[in-house]
C-alpha cells in the first residue's frame, strides 16, 4: 500500500516558496513544535522563528521560517510565513555576516539602536545557521 501524502504550500509575501506533496511536516508553533501527518485534525497556529522539517519520499529537508501562521485542513498544510528559505538556498557567509552585524548592534548599547529589531535580526540569522546543520 502506498504511503499517504499531504499537500504542503509555503508562501511568503513575496512568493510561493514550496508547493508539493509530502509525508510529514514539523513546524515551529508559538507553543512548541507541531508534527503534522496526512488526515490531521483541522488546526491553525501562529509560528515563531524556527526550523521547519519536511519529510518527502523518505528524505528530510529543513526550511528556515520566521513568523506567520500555519493552517491544516483536508490533508493540506499551508504555511504563511514572514520569510522562508530552504536550507540549501541559505548562503552561510551572508547568514554569519548578519549574525555579526546584529551582535555588534546589540553590543554598542547606543541610544539610537533599536534593540528589539537587532534581537529579531540576531534570532533570524541564528535560525538560518541552525537550518544548515
Amino acid at each position: 500500500m502506498a504511503e499517504k501524502n499531504q499537500r504542503l504550500e509555503v508562501v511568503t509575501p513575496e512568493r510561493k516558496v514550496y508547493s508539493e506533496d509530502v509525508r510529514f511536516v514539523v513546524v515551529p508553533g508559538v507553543v512548541g513544535e507541531l508534527g503534522i501527518l496526512p488526515d490531521h485534525a483541522p488546526l491553525m497556529s501562529g509560528l515563531k522563528i524556527g526550523v521547519m522539517k519536511v519529510q518527502q519520499e523518505g528524505k528530510t529537508f529543513k526550511m528556515a521560517v520566521s513568523g506567520g501562521f500555519v493552517e491544516v485542513r483536508s490533508s493540506r498544510v499551508t504555511v504563511l510565513a514572514d520569510s522562508a528559505e530552504r536550507a540549501e538556498q541559505i548562503d552561510r557567509s551572508r547568514a554569519e555576516a548578519a549574525k555579526a552585524r546584529a551582535e555588534q548592534r546589540l553590543a554598542t548599547k547606543s541610544a539610537d539602536v533599536d534593540v528589539l529589531r537587532a534581537e529579531i535580526a540576531l534570532q533570524r540569522a541564528l535560525n538560518r545557521l541552525k537550518a544548515l546543520q
